[in-house]
C-alpha cells in the first residue's frame, strides 16, 4: 500500500467571529499544482483560481467548519483541534500519515502525524489545506456579511480590525461572535 500523506491546516483562529475552518488534503503525485504557497502570502485572486484546482486534482480534501457554538464551548484551540481530527477522518482515501500545520496534534487522529511549525509554507499538502480553509473561509463570511451588514465582515473576514471593534462597540454582538474572546465579552458589558 502507498503512504497517502494529508496535509491539515487552519483558516480563522484569530478573528472574533465565524467559525475556524479546518482543511486536509491528499495531493497526486500524478497531478502536481503549479504556484501552490501559503495562503496568507497569496493575493485573494490567486487563492480563489488555485481552489478547484486543488479540488480537482487532489486524491482526497475535506473541509470541516467548527462554529461558534463549539469554539466558545471548548476554546480556540481544542475547537481547531477537534476540527482537524474531523477532517483527517472524513477523508476518502483514508491518509496514512498526516503533515499538521503547527505545534500541536489531535488527539486519537485515525493515522499516524507529525506536527510541523510553518508547514504552510514548507509543504505542498499543507499549502493546498491552507487555501481551501482560507477560501472557505472568506466565502463563509461574504454570506456572513448578506445576514450582519453592519459589520463589514466581508472586508475584515472578522478579525479585530479598527472597523470591527468599532461596529462591535456600537451595535454589540451578533449570532456570529465568539462570546469567549474578550472583545466581544467587553461589547457584552456595555
Amino acid at each position: 500500500m502507498s503512504l497517502l500523506v494529508a496535509g491539515v491546516d487552519e483558516a480563522g483562529r484569530g478573528p472574533l467571529a465565524g467559525p475556524v475552518v479546518v482543511a486536509a488534503v491528499i495531493l497526486d503525485p500524478a497531478r502536481p499544482i503549479a504556484g501552490l504557497g501559503d495562503s496568507k502570502k497569496l493575493t485573494e485572486k490567486r487563492r480563489e483560481a488555485l481552489y478547484p484546482l486543488i479540488v480537482e486534482h487532489a486524491l482526497a480534501h475535506r473541509i470541516e467548519f467548527v462554529d461558534r457554538d463549539e469554539i466558545d464551548a471548548l476554546n480556540i484551540l481544542q475547537a481547531t483541534l477537534a476540527g482537524m481530527r474531523r477532517a483527517l477522518c472524513g477523508l476518502s482515501p483514508a491518509a496514512t500519515f498526516a503533515r499538521i500545520d503547527g505545534n500541536r496534534l489531535p488527539k486519537d487522529l485515525p493515522c499516524r502525524a507529525e506536527a510541523l511549525v510553518g508547514g504552510d509554507g514548507l509543504d505542498p499538502a499543507i499549502m493546498a489545506a491552507s487555501i481551501l480553509a482560507k477560501v472557505a473561509r472568506d466565502r463563509m463570511m461574504v454570506e456572513l456579511h448578506r445576514q450582519f451588514p453592519h459589520y463589514g465582515f466581508d472586508r475584515h473576514k472578522g478579525y479585530p480590525s479598527p472597523l470591527h471593534l468599532a461596529a462591535l462597540r456600537e451595535h454589540g454582538p451578533c449570532p456570529q461572535h465568539r462570546r469567549s474572546f474578550a472583545p466581544v465579552q467587553q461589547s457584552l458589558l456595555r
